[in-house]
């Protein structure tokens, strides 16, 4: 049975908590964050007593609890400090998205990965959703022939959207920006559904909703804490400890981050990415579509019309054309809870449950490179102007691929 070690303990943790501490494969052996309120909390709720420790004792943790597996959902810029301490301690890692922030933290984990031999998996959900593992398998049996290009449009609601501004994921240098850290997901989607990486990237965006300045001021933007046991037991109640305020002023000064991007990325092989994201959207969906040579595939998924529809299961269109042919809907229905069905999966195969299957959903470092690869490519191509080779970012990284 693997000893596995959760390090960040925010609410994101918890799935992770509950599924280690149901596992019959896995055994929970500890805590690390710097706040105590946060890992009695999770304690509380698991009803366990899961010893718990600061990030200074982190490397010491290892040792003394024995651990085999260290879950990492710490704020992404400490990202690459926990995996590398951890594969030098001879675990292996899975890591919340983004593997890391930065081609610094990029370059020390492929370091420490090839010196130690041990695996860094990143945890891309979206991979594993019902729905998505159907395009992958559409597209690879060639339903729609060899594909040219695809159009990705995502959108956030002024409830989901608004939650980065709140939080440390407003200043970019503790998240890379919504580049790295939200469309770090979709951009391993099309690397994952093309089965090839990015060559070439190029991108516009702006802060244009959110901020200092921008001339918006709603209280309907502020989150009630209270209003949330959960939330509340997390954070609130944790706030004497290290200071952080989980619901900022999404108006206020200190954002630092975009809510508005759209990047052109060029695949190895020519296809082109099409790609946008807004962060305040009236509602919550997205859209994708592959055009190919022999014809149109069409995803259209509304998670919410409303943010207080928030909760409420979303609702998926998977359409396929070929030329001259009538279009087939190949899924029209109700997605399953946790990112559309695909948390569950997600866990069994991360966490060691359940043996990975055929369409290779269980992301490896690599994967979370290209990912990681192309955002960090769009914010240098934001900072200036220019279209990114992505193996000029490969390069600084010191990566032999």
């Amino acid at each position: 049975m693997r000893r596995c070690a959760i390090v960040g303990l925010g609410s994101r943790a918890e799935l992770f908590a509950r599924a280690l501490a149901g596992s019959p494969r896995a055994e929970l052996a500890a805590f690390c964050d710097p706040n105590e309120t946060r890992m009695r909390v999770h304690n509380g709720w698991l009803g366990t007593a899961v010893p718990g420790y600061r990030p200074d004792d982190f490397t010491a943790m290892l040792a003394k609890e024995r651990v085999d597996l260290v879950v990492v959902c710490s704020p992404d810029h400490t990202h690459a400090d926990y995996v590398v301490a951890a594969l030098h301690a001879g675990c292996d890692v899975v890591t919340e998205k983004p593997m890391t922030t930065d081609v610094d933290g990029a370059r020390r984990i492929l370091a420490a990965r090839r010196e130690t031999g041990r695996s860094v998996r990143v945890a891309f959900n979206y991979r594993y959703n019902p729905v998505h593992r159907r395009v992958r398998e559409l597209l690879a049996a060639g339903a729609i022939g060899e594909v040219g290009s695809v159009e990705f449009s995502w959108l956030l609601d002024t409830a989901h959207g608004a939650d980065y501004f709140r939080r440390w994921h407003r200043d970019k240098a503790n998240s890379g920006g919504l580049l790295v850290h939200k469309s770090g997901h979709h951009f391993d989607l099309v690397n994952w559904w093309l089965g090839r990486g990015p060559e070439t990237v190029f991108a516009f965006g702006r802060l244009f909703f959110y901020g200092e300045g921008t001339g918006h001021t709603d209280d309907r933007f502020a989150l009630d804490l209270d209003a949330s046991p959960r939330l509340r037991a997390l954070y609130r109640d944790a706030e004497h400890e290290d200071g952080y305020v989980r619901n900022q002023d999404v108006f206020a000064p200190g954002v630092t981050i975009e809510d508005d991007v759209s990047v052109l990325v060029r695949h190895h092989g020519g296809v082109v990415l099409n790609y946008h994201l807004h962060a305040y959207s009236p509602r919550e969906g997205y859209r994708v579509a592959f055009s190919g040579s022999e014809g149109r595939l069409e995803l259209d998924v509304r998670e919410n019309e409303y943010p207080t529809d928030a909760g409420e299961p979303g609702r998926a269109v998977l359409t396929v054309q070929r030329h001259w042919e009538p279009a087939e809907a190949v899924f029209d229905g109700v997605l399953g809870e946790g990112h559309g069905g695909g948390d569950e999966r997600m866990l069994a195969e991360l966490l060691g449950d359940a043996e990975p299957d055929e369409l290779g959903c269980a992301a490896d470092h690599d994967a979370g490179l290209r990912a990681l690869l192309t955002g960090l490519a769009a914010n240098r191509s934001l900072a200036t102007g220019r279209p990114v080779p992505v193996a000029e970012l490969l390069a600084e990284t010191g990566d032999r691929a």
